[in-house]
Formats: structure tokens, C-alpha cells, sequence
């Protein structure tokens, strides 16, 4: 009977070594799946002077994240987020009715940069706009 237990204990420690090497494992895999600048995305910045295209590499889950990582926007914060007032160095003439238009692949955000996630693979538009 002694043989049995000691058995069985050597055993029950071998399955208990294995089941931990299997978790240490997996919860190593888990953190490998994301990597740094996981997602890419291209911004295209339209002014009067021309188009300038930015491709960004980055982990943010959302545009602002992106935009200010790469210091392409600056603004005022407000109860509903950033209101950008500077786009790749050109800060917008309120006096004029000047104002930066997001869209996302052609198509109106109804979002602000604080709000609007961004996927891996990502079109933005940031327009420099006269008239409200």
C-alpha cells in the first residue's frame, strides 16, 4: 500500500507539473499576440498647398492616440473632447471659418478624434475646410 501511494503522488505531482508548464505557456502566447504598433493606418492631410500622406504604426486603440503619437494634432480640450485647431503644423483661421474635416475613407465621422477607434488597415482624411 505504501508503494501505491507513493505512486499515486508521483503521479498526481507530474500531472500538476505538466497542467502548470501548460498555463505558464498558453499565458505566454497570450501576451505574444499583440505586438508593438500593431495596426497600421494612413492619414491623408488635404490643405490648399496639397495633399501630405502619413502612414502610422501604433497600438492606440483610438485616432487621437494615433495623431498625437506621431504629434500631428494639437487643440483645445472641451467638454466633448479635443477640438483639433492644428493639423500637422497648420492651426486653422477661426476668423475665416477655417476648420479640419475627419472622414474615413471618403465617408463623414460622426465621431471626434477621441471617440473614433481605429483597425489595422485604416483610411483617414483631414481636411482643411472653409465655411460652416
Amino acid at each position: 500500500m505504501n508503494t501505491r501511494n507513493t505512486i499515486f503522488r508521483s503521479a498526481v505531482l507530474v500531472l500538476l507539473a505538466v497542467l502548470i508548464a501548460a498555463m505558464a505557456l498558453c499565458t505566454g502566447c497570450a501576451k505574444t499576440q499583440t505586438q508593438a504598433g500593431s495596426k497600421t493606418i494612413t492619414v491623408d492631410i488635404v490643405t490648399a498647398d496639397g495633399t501630405t500622406t502619413k502612414t502610422i504604426t501604433t497600438d492606440a486603440e483610438f485616432l487621437r492616440g494615433a495623431l498625437e503619437q506621431e504629434k500631428l494634432i494639437a487643440g483645445d480640450e472641451s467638454q466633448y473632447g479635443l477640438f483639433v485647431k492644428t493639423v500637422n503644423g497648420v492651426t486653422i483661421n477661426e476668423a475665416n471659418q477655417e476648420w479640419w474635416c475627419f472622414t474615413k475613407g471618403g465617408e463623414a465621422l460622426f465621431s471626434g478624434v477621441d471617440t473614433t477607434p481605429i483597425a489595422d488597415g485604416d483610411k483617414f482624411e483631414i481636411t482643411l475646410t472653409v465655411g460652416y
